[in-house]
């Protein structure tokens, strides 16, 4: 199986395991999506302390280091305080999900194709500047189509919000690769077998959830 086909399918579980909870939210579990997303957030913070735990003393106790971990720390319990208040909105979370794995599999797939300049090879050496703009593309073209599909009337802005979420899901990649990079390690755990861990995964929602929440509030 390819790298491509791989995380395309991976997409797409994580995008039919909300629908599903959707479904169940509506057919007598109100709040399934909920704690479901509540869920992923925490254990996003408990496998980043895990890792924090096991690493080696002269990384964590590195100065520059504590204070990079602090931040993403910080970061991800925001993610948590975020999910709070869009977690009760399942068609936002939907509509974010959809957004940031259009970007990430568009990302990859012309990154692969075009080639070209790399984005930020010290951090990522696979992401390019091609990637990052047709993973923009892609965002906005999924942002439009839910907007045709959900939005009674359609609304141009919903461009905007494409593009704004695939930008802030490519970046909470690269900060999560980042990180990674200063823990000397692969993948934040290997809970999700050759998919790496929960972070991995949901990379895309650590700035994405708070300036949604933002939005909204």
């Amino acid at each position: 199986m390819t790298e491509t086909t791989n995380r395309v399918l991976v997409a797409g579980g994580l995008i039919l395991g909300l629908l599903g909870a959707i479904w169940l939210q509506n057919h007598g579990f109100p709040s399934a999506t909920y704690w479901l997303e509540l869920l992923v957030c925490a254990g996003m913070i408990f496998e980043f302390l895990s890792c924090l735990w096991s690493a080696p003393r002269d990384v964590m106790f590195n100065q520059k280091n504590l204070i990079l971990f602090l931040c993403f720390l910080g970061l991800l319990v925001l993610d948590f305080a975020s999910i709070m208040t869009v977690g009760h909105r399942p068609m936002v979370m939907l509509m974010i999900l959809v957004i940031v794995c259009a970007a990430d599999v568009g990302a990859w797939l012309f990154g692969r194709i075009c080639g070209g300049d790399k984005l930020w090879e010290k951090v990522s050496e696979h992401k390019t500047w091609a990637g990052q703009i047709a993973g923009i593309i892609c965002g906005a073209v999924c942002a439009i189509l839910y907007g045709h599909l959900f939005l009674n009337p359609f609304t141009p802005q919903m461009v905007w919000v494409g593009i704004g979420i695939a930008l802030l899901s490519q970046y909470g990649d690269l900060t999560a690769s980042f990180i990674k990079r200063r823990m000397k390690i692969k993948d934040f755990s290997n809970v999700l077998g050759n998919h790496g861990g929960i972070i991995d995964r949901f990379d895309g929602w650590i700035y994405a959830l708070p300036v949604m929440w933002y939005v909204l509030m």
